[in-house]
């Protein structure tokens, strides 16, 4: 995760079309420091939990297709989720990795009781293809053997979750230099950290180096509270829906640029509380503030990453 935070400030120390505004990030910082809002993992009982391996294999497909919502007004992160929790209680075998490797896009419709074509439908087979064969091959088909063989350490599993699955390389060039921001592969630790409590799988030593999950909503939350500011031209675009290139170099600023804010809004609140805060509670904190808000304008952008 230092590559994810020395990239993105780089990125934002070299920005041409957001900027990270220092009083934004005072004025966050000291509205929150002496009571930092606690958001629970699963505050409406959308994810299924066992408190064992099958909520990890759950967890790992979930975030495996966590991407994309948007182009579909009708579908969100709960419909994901709530979806496959239904499948898994209707049956525990669906999550298999022999089946997870045959699953047709008709398929994972049935399983999310969605009546029309998912966006990206055939990367998220593909990726549920490209999990299933690669928990087989490398970890006995089990999720949960992967995230044992990190040694309660975040950091090495998100590293060994981008070794072993392209899928969750999320990683791009921004002005001739190399960006990482793993959104998927980091939220699965903050997953397995907020569904466990900080216990058994979801025990990590390190989940101080996880950042924030770069997405949609977070910059546009972070724009609203004076912490990112837009170009015209940016805002503009935004406001008309309309959609940015994965890896132009918008998307990758308005990425980058969240992860950079929350770093520094987060050694600020350190600073001022003597408190420490994960980047995990502030990202929690500022999507619920987004999801609430039925007319928050976000980007707009086709990718598997986010």
């Amino acid at each position: 995760m230092e590559e994810v935070r020395a990239s993105s400030a780089w990125v934002a120390g070299h920005s041409s079309h957001v900027t990270v505004d220092s009083s934004g990030i005072e004025k966050v910082a000291e509205s929150i420091k002496d009571s930092i809002p606690k958001v629970e993992w699963d505050y409406e009982g959308i994810h299924y939990f066992d408190n064992g391996p099958l909520t990890v294999q759950y967890l790992f497909v979930l975030d495996a297709l966590n991407f994309c919502f948007w182009p579909d007004k009708d579908l969100s992160y709960d419909h994901l989720a709530s979806g496959l929790k239904a499948a898994l209680q209707n049956d525990k075998s669906v999550f298999d990795v022999d089946r997870l490797q045959k699953y047709t896009g008709r398929e994972l419709r049935e399983l999310l009781k969605w009546p029309k074509p998912l966006p990206l439908e055939d990367e998220r087979v593909r990726l549920m293809h490209e999990i299933g064969l690669e928990l087989e091959r490398s970890f006995e088909g089990k999720a949960s053997n992967m995230v044992e063989s990190c040694g309660k350490s975040a950091a090495k599993l998100v590293a060994l979750i981008a070794r072993h699955f392209p899928g969750f390389r999320d990683h791009t060039v921004y002005k001739g230099h190399q960006v990482f921001l793993y959104k998927r592969a980091q939220i699965f630790a903050a997953d397995l950290w907020g569904a466990f409590k900080g216990q058994n799988y979801g025990e990590f030593d390190d989940i101080g180096s996880v950042t924030i999950f770069a997405d949609y909503i977070v910059p546009a939350v972070l724009q609203q509270l004076g912490v990112l500011r837009y170009s015209s031209a940016l805002a503009s675009s935004i406001e008309s829906n309309c959609e940015l290139g994965s890896g132009s170099e918008e998307e990758v600023e308005l990425r980058a640029c969240s992860i950079y804010a929350v770093e520094k809004m987060r050694d600020l609140i350190r600073k001022k509380s003597g408190k420490q805060v994960l980047s995990v509670e502030l990202d929690l904190w500022l999507w619920s503030l987004g999801v609430q808000c039925p007319s928050l304008h976000h980007h707009r952008t086709l990718s598997i990453y986010y």
